[in-house]
């Protein structure tokens, strides 16, 4: 039993995408650790001298990895390090290159959609395949997802596709995995300003009209997605499998903003 300071304690949490301190996986990362859960990260190579600074400031950390999604060996050579029980997964990758957002939609490479759809969605189901045998008493997995899943988000292109299918692997998984005790659920945040989101041209305008339009008129930032992940990571969202929570200060129920 954990006390009411650190509801997670004696829980491991897998996080995956951390690619520098203004990431939202290092964010939940932090708050998982503040509540207690053990931390294994999981990161790309490219980040390793980002990485190698920020991991050892983390309370709980129990490893940092290389884990590139679409490379077996390292995927097998990340669960081969793997040595306790996990309870907790954050998907938090996302990946379209920068081809796709030069032209129209219509111009999409089959490389650029299979390239862009296999990091950013199918990866879910991959990484989940092997880390189901490991979540022997079941848990809580979180995919980062984003409006433009579901709506049309002016440059996002490609990636809209992309998150569109991340959200259905979320539903399938959930319905999936939920009879060996694992629930799957998606984050989606209003717009943030991280490293991934420098590559969106225009991202400084969306940040603002966010702002404007969001029935809190304010933008949202990595804490607030990290606390509704570290509910999402407790026992008291135990029944919530298969769903998208929105984190955006309400912009998302918005259809005509108000004019005056």
């Amino acid at each position: 039993m954990s006390d009411n300071g650190t509801p997670l304690k004696g829980k491991t949490a897998v996080i995956l995408g951390v690619a520098s301190d203004t990431s939202i996986a290092w964010a939940i990362a932090q708050e998982l650790a503040k509540r207690g859960a053990n931390i294994l990260l999981g990161y790309q190579f490219r980040y390793h001298s980002r990485i190698k600074d920020l991991a050892p400031t983390l309370p709980n950390l129990i490893g940092f990895h290389r884990c590139d999604i679409m490379k077996d060996e390292e995927l097998d050579k990340f669960f081969g390090e793997v040595k306790t029980p996990i309870d907790i997964v954050v998907h938090a990758i996302a990946f379209a290159p920068q081809t796709a957002f030069a032209g129209r939609l219509v111009e999409t490479s089959q490389d650029d959609f299979s390239l862009a759809l296999s990091v950013s969605a199918h990866s879910l189901a991959k990484f989940m395949n092997k880390a189901k045998d490991h979540m022997p008493n079941g848990g809580s997995v979180m995919a980062l997802t984003y409006l433009g899943g579901v709506r049309v988000s002016q440059n996002y292109k490609l990636m809209g596709v992309a998150k569109a299918a991340l959200e259905a692997y979320v539903r399938e998984l959930a319905a999936d995995l939920g009879p060996d005790g694992i629930r799957v659920n998606a984050i989606s945040p209003g717009p943030i300003n991280t490293l991934a989101a420098s590559g969106i041209p225009d991202f400084e305008l969306m940040l603002d009209y966010n702002k404007a339009v969001a029935p809190m008129r304010k933008n949202v930032t990595q804490h607030d997605v990290a606390t509704t992940a570290a509910f999402l990571s407790s026992d008291d969202s135990k029944m919530i499998t298969g769903q998208t929570i929105y984190v955006d200060g309400g912009y998302s129920i918005i259809g005509v903003p108000s004019l005056g």
